[in-house]
Parts: C-alpha cells; structure tokens; sequence
C-alpha cells in the first residue's frame, strides 16, 4: 500500500525525523490560509498523487509541474486552485494521470546538499537493505544507470538489525565529517525503527537534505507497507486514498483475487501465478497484448470466479477474454459453474475462449456444453492463445 507525501512526512517526524514545517490543504483558500501560518518569505506547493516525477510532470489543461516554489500566499492560492481538480501525468502515472485532491503547502528550504537514502526489502538476500547516495534529487535508478559508484548498499542483518557502524558507514559515505556523525545516525536509526515498527516494504527520502544551517532534513519521502501486514497497522491502512488506485485493483482485493492491470486488450483468467505468466507470454508470442494480470487462486470458489470474471467484463478496454484454467485443487467444474452463472448475471459483451485440462475437466466441459452459451472452447495452449488474439482484433 502507498501514501501520500504529505502522510509521509507525519509519519517520519513522528518517529524523530526533522521535515520542513507545512500542512495539507484541499481547497485553495485553504492553502493560502497554511501559507500565511508558516514563518517564511517563501513557499513551495507540492501536488499529492500516488506518483514519482511531479517535478516534470504536466496538468491535462497544460499547466506545467506538480512543484512549484512562490513568494507570497496569493500565489499559493492561485497555484493550489491551478492544481486542485486536475488530472497530474507523470512518466509513472500513464497518459490518463492521477487526480489531486490534495496539495502540501510547506516552507521551502535553503538547500547546500541534497542526498538519497532508503530502507527497502532485497529479495534476493531477503533481508532489508540501507541504500545511500549523494546525488540525491533526482530517480535512484537513474544515478544507478549512469554512476553506480556512487550509491552504497547496506545489507541490514534481520536478526541483529540496523547496528551503528553501519549507520556511520553510510553517514561517512553520504559526506558527513566524522564530528558530524550523530544528526546522520540518529535519523538512519530512526528511519530503521519507523521501518520495522510500521511493516514497511519501502521507506524512501529524496531528497535528504542538508540545509545552508547544517540541519539534516527529509524533504520528500515515499514510503510503502506490506499489504499482508496492515491487518496490524489499521492507523495506517486508514490512511488509504481509492481515488489513487485502479479501481480494476480494488474491485479485485474485496475479492481476494491477485490482480494487476495492464495496458493490453486481452483480459486473462487463469490459476496459478506460473500458468498465469506463462498465459501472457503465449499472448505476446501470438501477437497479443494481454489486459491483466489474474491468478484467482488454486482453491477459488464458485463466487470468487463469477467475480473475477465480472471485473473483466467491466474493463472497458478488453475485447476478449481468455480463460486458461489447469484444474488441481481448483476443480474444472467449479470453475465452469462459476463462467456459467457469470455469464447468466450479466451476457458477455465479448468474445470468450476457454481452455480447461486438469480434475473433472470433461465434466467442465459438460457444464460449459449445456449451458447454452457462446463460449468457444480450445485445448492446446498456442491455439488458445492464437484464438484469443484473433478475436481480439490481432493477428
């Protein structure tokens, strides 16, 4: 799960880290009002969608950037009411954007250097990871791409934890002198500790700033949470915004299905994460583009699969749907009860092709056979997928 900058911030300066003083505002009178609040002669005003490279992002009506810096809270105003209500594409939100319908209106910050750091899950050793950079301000990946030297990682021990030599490490490493260890360290622990207590997947600061006063202070931060874990957080899992989330992904969660939306047209209905990449491997070796991502599951039920089968029904852009069931613990007739009775709810609007092997596949079939429905059936996973793409307009 994500949050927003600003949800961000409270959370890290909760657990002892120094952010730039501001608040949240949804109306521009509002903003105007936090800006005549805030001690300063400056202002930044920062667009809140679930999104990196506001910076260099654009509004659907043209107006240029998510961050904008301004002189006086008139013009806080007048760019809150520029942003508020607008749709925000980035290179990560896609050509249809994210709505803002929020915007942090904060101090701005006289900034000597700006630094990279975040605590993250590294799969690989399955452990958490401390990654440092001084070019911070800018995409990590980018920096990893051009200058990979230039970022340090820490593998954090699970069971000994964040131990301080190693946040001296990348304290000394981030360019702090070493009489200046103690602010570095204190925030690198303090990130650990917010990252453990809170079951955070990610907690990222870019950049970390270290002003002209020699304050060391998160200036922007994404942090992200294990979904697994949020039945123990419900602080955090209230702090959730559905107008940031494809609501194919939301539709899917009230039903336990593992979904992830795609840009293809093909939707995908399969069991299994293996055969469901497999599925669109095939799709995309056939000339497809394949909608979704759609694992229902090896034990779904009949109701699991009439709703996954509606969610892609209701995706607009699909125009065929595959199903691709191998029955083990998911039995074929289960699942053919489930099309069945899907269907039945609400006609298909378009094509869909059915491939079934596995436990009770020929009475699946059966229950597909007479239920009078315009299903068209195949066996071997290239004709399946070859049909697919046929009906949706491809090859």
């Amino acid at each position: 799960m994500n949050i927003h900058e600003y949800q961000a911030r409270d959370l890290l300066s909760s657990a002892g880290v120094a952010v730039p003083r501001g608040a949240v505002a949804r109306t521009p009178e509002e903003a105007e009002s936090i800006a005549r609040s805030l001690p300063c002669n400056s202002f930044v005003v920062k667009a809140q969608v679930h999104a990196g490279g506001r910076g260099k992002g654009t509004f659907k009506d043209g107006f240029k950037s998510g961050v904008h810096l301004v002189k006086t809270p008139a013009q806080v105003r007048d760019v809150a009411a520029r942003m508020l209500g607008n749709q925000l594409i980035t290179h990560q939100t896609g050509p249809e954007g994210k709505p803002v319908h929020a915007v942090l209106v904060g101090e701005s910050t006289e900034i000597a250097r700006e630094l990279y750091l975040a605590i993250t899950l590294d799969r690989v050793f399955n452990c958490p990871v401390l990654i440092a950079s001084r070019e911070g301000g800018v995409e990590i990946e980018t920096v990893a791409e051009k200058n990979p030297a230039a970022i340090l990682r820490e593998k954090i021990d699970p069971g000994l934890g964040l131990q301080p030599y190693e946040a001296r490490k990348a304290s000394i490493f981030l360019g702090f002198p070493s009489t200046g260890l103690r602010a570095p360290c204190r925030l690198i622990h303090a990130v650990y500790r917010l990252f453990l207590e809170k079951d955070c997947s990610q907690v990222e600061i870019n950049p970390l700033a270290v002003t002209k006063g020699g304050d060391v202070v998160a200036l922007d931060a994404k942090l992200n949470f294990d979904d697994n874990a949020l039945f123990r957080h419900k602080e955090i899992e209230s702090l959730r915004d559905a107008a940031q989330e494809d609501p194919r992904d939301l539709a899917a969660a009230e039903h336990h299905l593992n979904y992830i939306g795609l840009d293809g047209n093909i939707g995908c209905m399969v069991n299994g994460a293996g055969l469901a990449m497999a599925t669109m491997d095939l799709l995309q070796a056939a000339g497809g583009r394949p909608a979704n991502f759609l694992d229902v599951g090896g034990g779904a039920s009949e109701q699991q699969i009439t709703a996954a089968f509606k969610l892609l029904q209701t995706d607009s852009q699909v125009r065929v749907i595959f199903i691709n069931i191998f029955g083990g613990i998911l039995k074929c007739d289960v699942l053919a009860h489930g099309i069945v009775a899907a269907c039945r709810a609400a006609a298909p609007r378009v094509p869909v092709i059915v491939r079934l092997q596995g436990t009770n596949v020929e009475e699946g079939r059966k229950v597909l056979r007479e239920s009078g429905l315009k299903l068209t059936a195949a066996e071997g996973l290239m004709e399946a997928a070859q049909k697919a793409v046929a009906a949706a307009g491809g090859k």
